[in-house]
């Protein structure tokens, strides 16, 4: 065992996976579903997209070393994340369906990040595969968190089935979120790599993720009217998303000794089990 991996220290954290399912029927979504926004519209269905393949990428990554892990509480935690992560994949697969009949190209998306992901899968060792992994999830909970404390990136969200999924998977990725880099750590991963890697996922996903918002919106017919299209542009810079905290806790990944516990987030999540899961919770009708 290598020094790095005798400092790890796992703390007890809740990762539970829940039976949930959520519905789309038909007409209860409009053709832009984020409260009108053009281009937000169509960047959440490529969000959506990414996420059923990259769902399964990251359970690869961390059951490929789920054998190493010799913490009790640190091998509960990943039985959670995989229970979350598969189910997180089955629901926006469903979704992508919905959002791919109303016209967004979501099996486009889906099919490219397949090739991509097993190619890597192929192409590159299993630690850095892991690494991958634990830097796309300070991604995902960065932005999950950001819509957790935001009244205006909630507010975006409007009233619709995409505001529940969003919402749960948001809290859901906030409570795993440590339980990759917590497995790479184990396993002894050097912290050159974890910021190499994050410099590599910031040099591809921000582009990935334009490139083909740049497409869903040239399939639109709205998107040839230039003044919605250059409003709803105009509005992207001001987007919660990509305010100065997202920005900055996405950066914090790069300092080294970062963890993701470094941003607590034990309140919020114990808030918004209680809006989404509680007696009266918002979600609680959709659990199985």
């Amino acid at each position: 065992m290598t020094a790095e991996q005798e400092r790890v220290v796992v703390p007890k954290r809740d990762v539970r996976t829940r039976r949930i399912a959520f519905a789309y029927p038909t007409g209860s979504l409009d053709r832009h579903y984020v409260q009108g926004d053009l281009v937000m519209s169509h960047l959440v269905a490529v969000l959506s997209a990414l996420f059923p393949e990259g769902e399964d990428f990251f359970i690869r990554a961390v059951r490929g070393y789920r054998d190493q892990v010799t913490d009790p509480e640190l091998r509960a935690q990943v039985a959670g994340f995989i229970g979350q992560e598969v189910t997180h994949g089955r629901e926006h697969r469903a979704l992508n369906d919905r959002l791919r009949e109303m016209g967004y190209p979501t099996r486009l998306v889906d099919r490219f990040t397949n090739l991509l992901l097993i190619r890597s899968d192929r192409l590159f060792p299993r630690r850095f595969q892991l690494a991958v992994t634990a830097a796309l999830e300070h991604y995902t909970a960065t932005i999950a968190e950001r819509l957790l404390t935001s009244p205006e990136a909630q507010e975006l969200l409007g009233e619709t089935e995409v505001r529940s999924v969003l919402l749960w998977h948001a809290l859901e990725e906030s409570e795993h979120k440590a339980v990759a880099f917590d497995v790479y750590r184990a396993i002894g991963g050097t912290e050159r790599m974890r910021i190499g890697t994050m410099r590599l996922v910031n040099a591809l996903f921000v582009p990935i993720v334009v490139v083909f918002t740049a497409i869903s919106l040239a399939g639109d017919r709205a998107s040839y009217n230039p003044v919605r299209l250059l409003r709803s542009l105009a509005r992207v810079p001001r987007s919660p998303f990509v305010a100065k905290v997202v920005r900055r806790n996405l950066l914090a990944y790069n300092r080294p000794g970062f963890h993701p516990d470094d941003f607590d987030a034990t309140a919020l999540l114990e808030r918004w089990r209680a809006e989404l899961f509680g007696t009266n919770g918002s979600l609680a009708d959709h659990l199985r």
